[in-house]
């Protein structure tokens, strides 16, 4: 089924969906004429390619991200350091567990794809399983690990025939998204699916 996804701040930039494929990328008022029987996504902010998270290793392998039954514990914010290292090796699930949370914060944060050298399965199959493409590290990674690093690394703009990736954001334009950061992601898609949406 077509789905065509349209952000209000970005009209010029629409992108038409066919399963886990861009099928088009145009103005929103030619997709929507051309192709009348797809479904509807509308957006509040830009429509941009998503992120690239260069962090993978120390957000998924050396941070504890809290169960929220574990709030009163540990509370609700990711764990660094130390801490974190004994948390993970204290419990085999743990590490499994915690690398999926860290990936749902990339999702809400507009992340589409990693970098950096993953090593252990269970932040890889985390990973994989949540469909993350991964990506080449920069040289000179943008501060200190973070789910909105700064400088945000943009991927290419989506294209026709490429994978369906991409992620909404609620700014009006992209200054705004490098001043406020990623965490105004509205919507992440991977692969056609909606992986991430904003309550």
């Amino acid at each position: 089924m077509l789905t065509l996804h349209a952000a209000d701040g970005s009209p010029e930039t629409a992108v038409l969906v066919d399963g886990a494929r861009i099928a088009a990328v145009g103005p929103y008022e030619e997709l929507a004429e051309a192709h009348q029987d797809a479904r509807l996504r509308r957006w509040p902010g830009l429509l941009l390619p998503g992120l690239l998270n260069p962090y993978a290793p120390e957000l998924l392998e050396r941070t504890y991200h809290p169960d929220p039954r574990e709030a009163d514990a540990y509370g609700t914010e990711p764990v660094t350091g130390a801490r974190a290292a004994e948390l993970l090796r204290a419990d085999p699930s743990r590490p499994g567990a915690s690398a999926r949370r860290g990936v749902q914060r990339m999702l809400a944060h507009g992340t589409v794809a990693v970098a950096g050298e993953l090593r252990t399965r269970a932040a890889a199959d985390a990973v994989r399983r949540a469909g993350l493409a991964t990506g080449r590290r920069p040289d000179v990674l943008p501060g200190p690990p973070s789910f909105s690093p700064t400088p945000l690394v943009l991927l290419p703009r989506p294209t026709p025939g490429a994978p369906a990736r991409f992620a909404v954001f609620a700014v009006a334009d992209t200054a705004e998204l490098v001043r406020r950061g990623a965490s105004t992601c509205v919507a992440t898609i991977l692969d056609g699916r909606l992986v991430y949406r904003a309550r």
